[in-house]
């Protein structure tokens, strides 16, 4: 089985950061053998992607909404994925989900087999 754990979310004021981390465990579970995500869930709204990372951390992708203020990492000797968030807006109040990615386009959620429960951040305005 797989497990996905995220934390770090929280209040935070219009053009605040905030550092989300997600745990991976499972015993079958070979983190540093996929790919992982970062997407967002407002109420009423489809899960939309926010970022994208290889295997071995090399590549990264984001949506153009967050180019240049969050920051996906990764640290396979801890089996965590991580997104640095700056400057954040109002607008991107959300629950934050990791997913693994398991086949398909990396920022459709349809390519993504395994979610953690989330963590809800909230932006103050």
């Amino acid at each position: 089985q797989v497990q996905l754990v995220e934390s770090g979310g929280g209040l935070v004021q219009a053009g605040g950061s905030l550092r989300l981390s997600c745990a991976a465990s499972g015993r079958t579970f070979s983190f540093s053998n996929y790919a992982m995500g970062w997407f967002r869930q407002a109420p009423g709204k489809d899960r939309e992607f926010v970022a994208y990372i290889s295997r071995s951390g090399r590549s990264t992708y984001y949506a153009d909404s967050v180019k240049g203020r969050f920051t996906i990492s990764r640290d396979n000797a801890k089996n965590t994925v991580y997104l640095q968030m700056n400057s954040l807006k109002p607008e991107e109040t959300a629950v934050y989900y990791c997913g693994r990615l398991n086949s398909g386009t990396y920022n459709s959620p349809l390519a993504y087999d395994y979610w953690g429960q989330g963590t809800q951040v909230t932006v103050s305005s």
